[in-house]
């Protein structure tokens, strides 16, 4: 099922610039694993989609899996063979803007090696760079373990 809004009153949108670093979105808030963008780009809702299906395959549907991100921008096409004018294109697919330091996924209920290819995996489907990144607290309690 592809992800996009329910009902749209708006005119259509500018393209917009993706400048400066995410603000909003850049601390994992609900897994203990997460997968960050860091660099900006338009994430369409096929891409989400292939991204999850991915992480889902890998982990056999073993954790619980949070997205992120939300493809809310339409992006208008004209068709082939259409002379310039006339106005603007229909909306072709919906993306959501990704600017560096977003966290596009999350991951929890699974071991870690196992969390880190399944971002992997997932970071392959996008088009923009990704790292893998693990919650704060998580890593203390692992180094609090060793003493």
């Amino acid at each position: 099922m592809l992800m996009m809004p329910r009902r749209v009153t708006r005119r259509r949108q500018f393209r917009g610039r993706m400048k400066g670093k995410a603000t909003r979105g850049n601390v994992i808030a609900y897994g203990s694993y997460g997968l960050v963008a860091t660099e900006p780009c338009w994430l369409t809702a096929n891409q989400i989609e292939a991204a999850r299906v991915a992480i889902n395959r890998f982990t056999k549907r073993g954790g619980k899996v949070w997205i992120n991100v939300f493809p809310q921008k339409p992006v208008s096409k004209k068709p082939i063979g259409t002379r310039m004018g006339k106005g603007k294109g229909a909306p072709e697919y919906w993306v959501a803007v990704v600017k560096p330091g977003r966290v596009l996924f999350e991951l929890d209920g699974v071991a870690e090696d196992q969390a880190r290819e399944a971002m992997r995996l997932a970071g392959h489907k996008l088009p923009c760079k990704t790292k893998f990144v693990m919650k704060e607290n998580e890593q203390e309690s692992i180094e609090g373990g060793n003493e």
